[in-house]
């Protein structure tokens, strides 16, 4: 990407940083972004994920906020999830489906900070979407503010993460899905004293290893970037980028949405029917995907793992024997398994069960290639 193209897109508030790392970047979701840094690469990045600890800047992701007296109930009729399942200062897994379809709009991370306070984190380029549905759907009273690029997101990942956190003065010790709001001392502006930027440390991720998330003020961002850096070379920190992210959590079979989640693809063909609140009396698409789920979908996410040298990749198609019977959704080489590995939907009425075999047409090539239930990598995520 040439320095031109990158500048009609958002940039990092770490941009520069990146550069000086050698990144060479990548148009994401509107965002450049970015891929992998010089003198690591996709491999190195992944594996410091999965052995010590690696830092991403995810600032392209969403974020936004609702607030006003009931707005957490609010929220809770219209996303897919039940927050009625946890409590302020807890985060969850949600989606956004379309009212008509059960498609998937989104999927986001809701951070309940109480019942008047939720505060929310979509993907890229589906916020405005996201925004827009909630503010044509809020009562009086109910607040929906945009707040994209007025925070920088950076996941610390790895095994080795809560020592580097906990280094900083930073808290480590809350539980899988919770958050604290907490300060830096060292990253005000002039990088002096105490007093530092207020940021909120949430024990998420997408990589299956045990990390974190920091949503930081974006004019922080880099001091906060900087310590972390200052702080982390005796617990093995590289900076990681989006290329590592893809196949850390294609090992977990987590889902990107435009790939294995999507306006086509409902939560019940994705599996992802956990994060529906079924018992909800409302919440967008709940008639449809109650009808979907009771009827059977067409066709379902499973995982396929290569029995030969074949790397699968999103679009190609799945047969068994002659007959045409899902695609490829997500596809990559698995640094840690050795092997390719994918998310494909498969039809159901073709009887794939676990342990079937089919094949994927990798460039005109048939690739073997086993039925399986991920994830492909044992997580270490909690």
């Amino acid at each position: 990407m040439t320095d031109a193209s990158a500048d009609r897109l958002h940039q990092s508030p770490l941009h520069e940083r990146h550069a000086a790392l050698g990144a060479k970047f990548a148009a994401f979701g509107g965002w450049s972004m970015p891929l992998e840094y010089a003198g690591g690469g996709v491999l190195r990045e992944h594996a410091a994920v999965r052995e010590a600890v690696g830092v991403f800047d995810v600032s392209h992701l969403g974020k936004a906020r609702v607030t006003g007296p009931g707005a957490a109930a609010f929220v809770n009729s219209c996303l897919s999830n039940d927050l009625g399942r946890i409590g302020p200062g807890r985060a969850q897994y949600t989606l956004c489906c379309d009212e008509a379809t059960g498609g998937v709009v989104d999927d986001i991370i809701a951070y309940l900070h109480d019942e008047e306070h939720v505060f929310l984190i979509p993907n890229a380029a589906n916020t405005a979407e996201v925004v827009r549905r909630l503010r044509a759907a809020a009562p009086a009273g109910i607040t929906v503010t945009d707040e994209h690029e007025a925070y920088a997101v950076l996941a610390v990942q790895g095994p080795r993460s809560a020592e580097l956190l906990a280094a900083l003065g930073l808290p480590t010790e809350h539980g899988y899905m919770s958050f604290t709001e907490t300060k830096l001392d060292g990253t005000e502006p002039d990088g002096t004293g105490t007093g530092g930027a207020t940021l909120t440390v949430c024990r998420t991720g997408y990589t299956g290893e045990h990390g974190y998330e920091l949503v930081v003020p974006a004019e922080r961002a880099g001091a906060v970037w900087d310590a972390l850096f200052a702080a982390g070379e005796p617990y093995g920190l590289r900076a990681c980028g989006l290329g590592a992210r893809d196949t850390l959590r294609t090992e977990m079979g987590y889902p990107l949405h435009g790939q294995d989640l999507s306006l086509e693809i409902t939560p019940v063909q994705a599996r992802s029917g956990w994060a529906v609140g079924w018992e909800k009396p409302a919440f967008w698409g709940r008639d449809a995907l109650l009808a979907e789920k009771t009827a059977g979908p067409r066709r379902r996410l499973w995982g396929l793992e290569a029995v030969d040298r074949g790397i699968p990749r999103p679009g190609m198609t799945v047969y068994a024997g002659d007959a045409t019977v899902g695609t490829v959704t997500s596809g990559t080489f698995s640094p840690t398994r050795k092997i390719g590995i994918a998310l494909a939907l498969l039809d159901t009425a073709a009887g794939l069960a676990e342990g079937s075999t089919v094949e994927v047409d990798v460039r005109g090539r048939r690739s073997a290639m086993r039925v399986v239930r991920p994830p492909f990598v044992q997580p270490s995520v909690k």
